[in-house]
């Protein structure tokens, strides 16, 4: 018969044995729903990417017709014609963007569906994109941080005349930064340099930036809002560092 020693001894053996088998369950739960979501972003990313073949091969299929339109206003000397016709072409060809392929699905799907967003809402963008993984964030986090900066550039661009928003993802000194602007007619810190949420004033910023802060410090990271001049326009600057 077993003493209380043994017993004791197994017990903790036991013990230990559970506590592995459950960190192994919640590590391939964990690698499960980092899978699903991988597959779901790589689906709506296909998605994405067929429609904007769908349209370039409709603008293919009708530039014949176009150019056909074009030459008969030309034979006639209807040269104003011509040029009301060939502007409007113009503006259907500046609609159809091209697809922002950066190797990271989720930055694939983030980027494409935000920045198409600001496009139709009337906001000029320009964006400088670099392959970059941010393996060391998880989704989730990934996913909230990205759209909280893209979110608050689009929402803040709303009452902009000539919005514009600047967004630029690359390795810098050992970290991989998030850095979005947005054109402003009037400084956002000077009223509200904290960035409090106000709800008579949606443009200062406030949302999302609490969640930008924990999420940066989770991964040890450092972020800042700073607004800075490009060529005597002024800029709101949101970025994040986090170390690779």
């Amino acid at each position: 018969m077993k003493n209380y020693k043994d017993l004791e001894n197994a017990y903790s053996e036991l013990e230990a044995k559970y506590s592995r088998l459950l960190s192994e369950k919640s590590q391939l739960e964990y690698e499960l729903t980092e899978l699903k979501a991988s597959a779901e972003n790589i689906r709506r990313q296909d998605g994405e990417i067929r429609t904007l073949h769908e349209n370039v091969r409709r603008i293919k299929h009708d530039m014949k017709n176009h150019l056909m339109v074009i030459a008969s206003y030309l034979n006639g000397n209807d040269y104003p014609a011509a040029k009301a016709y060939t502007s409007q072409i113009l503006d259907k060809l500046s609609a159809v963007h091209s697809y922002i392929e950066t190797g990271n699905s989720l930055m694939n799907h983030i980027l494409n569906e935000k920045l198409n967003l600001a496009r139709e809402s009337g906001i000029s963008v320009k964006a400088e994109i670099e392959n970059l993984s941010f393996q060391r964030m998880e989704s989730l986090d990934f996913s909230a941080l990205l759209s909280n900066f893209l979110d608050n550039a689009i929402e803040a661009s709303g009452s902009e005349k000539s919005p514009e928003i600047q967004v630029v993802i690359a390795r810098r000194r050992g970290y991989e930064t998030i850095l979005v602007k947005n054109r402003i007619s009037a400084s956002v810190l000077d009223g509200n340099p904290r960035l409090a949420t106000t709800k008579q004033n949606q443009k200062l910023h406030g949302i999302g930036t609490l969640q930008i802060r924990e999420i940066t410090e989770k991964y040890g990271g450092m972020c800042d809002f700073y607004e800075e001049t490009q060529e005597e326009e002024e800029f709101f600057c949101a970025c994040t560092f986090i170390p690779v």
